[in-house]
């Protein structure tokens, strides 16, 4: 028998689809990539914001059309499995995630297959190249943003015990990982709700005593979360990125409120200058969130005002999401969509010319990182350095060499030329 999945959304959501599979191959399953051969197709949904909504929606109607008995997973369930029910039923068994504890019970039931285990952590099929891998320390979300869903799908902040985290690591490293990449829904937060005195920091110098990864990298670090002993962690070891995956979502102190956010604009400055000060060649990303219900003009300008003084490596932008059963849903005035999306732009072309000044900066650089591939149109090669994280959203390091490279492998080069987003080198042993 033979089972397909289709994981969308984020990372942690990605992590739990990888659960997923190692319990069907532990079963004895073969997954399949080809809905056409698959028996039973597993859709594993993202129900964050409205576009990821509609995405979900019409991943389950296109692989309804393959007639195979469909399981619909995840957030989206989560949040509105009752409307699913009546408007889906083309869909033959829905899980949400309170009823993961008895995923494999539940598929038996409508299956009439012999299924045994639970989803576990040490038992993942990785979806990612086999180089890198995904490690969620924690559940939930205890910010409340007032425009946020998280909660009411993931429910309250929950850190996984330290000595889960750390087997799991160790298994990982086992499988050949090089990689690692530390997420959660609050990455900061972790130990505040488990223990007295032991926190991210602490469980970051323990996967370095305990695990020889090449790099470990950190991302969903919430702003007023960031220490000084986590900064100068980072800075003190070289295994650990000096990447600094910080989404502010706004820098107005007034929409911050707002967005029940902690912290204000000059909050947001000192820690910037502070990580700035105390890490050599940090990388800043951010996402930001435009069109909140009352942004003024005078609100935008500070936001690209301070967008424009931070000078970020790398930047998102979402226009705001009105989602209902969130704090923020009956806020006046609403912002009119056009606004938002001019909004954007602006942010997004202001971010282009930054983004291109920085990495022409970068030309003469050395970086030294994983080989992720080979770029058959462009014949070169990709490299995963500090500078760019491994979902695809930051810029790509191509490179050419004389030597021949495999997925994996580390490799140095020298930053040769760049573009708006992308950077390009020459092998370290080719330059001259």
């Amino acid at each position: 028998m033979k089972v397909g999945l289709v994981s969308l959304g984020c990372a942690k959501n990605l992590v739990d689809s990888e659960m997923m599979m190692g319990l069907m191959k532990e079963n004895g399953l073969e997954i399949t990539s080809s809905p056409e051969e698959a028996d039973i197709i597993i859709v594993n949904t993202c129900g964050f914001i409205k576009d990821s909504k509609e995405e979900s929606i019409e991943t389950i109607l296109e692989m309804s059309a393959y007639h195979k008995f469909l399981v619909v997973t995840g957030c989206l369930v989560e949040r509105y499995l009752n409307d699913l029910k009546k408007e889906l039923p083309e869909v033959d068994l829905f899980i949400p995630i309170r009823d993961y504890a008895h995923f494999i019970e539940l598929l038996s039931n409508y299956r009439h297959i012999p299924l045994k285990g639970e989803l576990n952590c040490l038992n993942r099929v990785l979806a990612t190249p086999p180089f890198t891998a995904y490690l969620k320390i924690s559940e939930g979300c205890n910010n409340r943003c007032s425009y946020c869903a998280i909660p009411l799908i993931r429910g309250s902040f929950r850190s996984f015990k330290k000595e889960d985290i750390l087997n799991e690591a160790k298994n990982l490293e086992k499988r050949g990982v090089k990689e690692l990449v530390v997420i959660s829904q609050d990455t900061t937060r972790y130990g505040t709700d488990l223990y007295a005195d032991y926190r991210i920091e602490n469980l970051l110098e323990d996967l370095l005593k305990e695990t020889s990864f090449e790099y470990i990298r950190l991302l969903y670090l919430y702003p007023s979360e960031i220490n000084d002993a986590l900064i100068e962690l980072i800075g003190a070891n070289e295994r650990l990125t000096p990447y600094f995956d910080i989404p502010i979502q706004h820098a107005s102190s007034k929409i911050l409120q707002a967005m029940n956010r902690r912290g204000n604009l000059d909050d947001l400055k000192n820690l910037f200058d502070k990580i700035r000060t105390k890490v050599k060649n940090p990388i800043l990303r951010t996402t930001l969130i435009v069109g909140f219900p009352g942004e003024t003009e005078d609100d935008f300008k500070i936001l690209k005002e301070f967008v424009d003084e931070i000078q970020f490596d790398h930047l998102g932008v979402f226009t705001y999401s009105r989602e209902e059963d969130t704090a923020s849903y009956n806020m006046k005035p609403q912002v009119k969509k056009a606004l938002a999306n001019k909004r954007k732009k602006e942010l997004m072309d202001l971010q282009r010319q930054i983004s291109n000044r920085k990495n022409k900066l970068r030309i003469g650089e050395k970086h030294r990182g994983i080989v992720t591939g080979y770029d058959h149109e462009k014949n070169l090669y990709t490299l995963r350095s500090y500078f760019n994280a491994p979902d695809d959203i930051d810029g790509v390091i191509y490179f050419s060499s004389n030597k021949t490279y495999e997925e994996g492998e580390i490799a140095q080069c020298r930053i040769v030329d760049s573009g708006d987003y992308d950077l390009y080198g020459v092998d370290e042993e080719d330059f001259q």
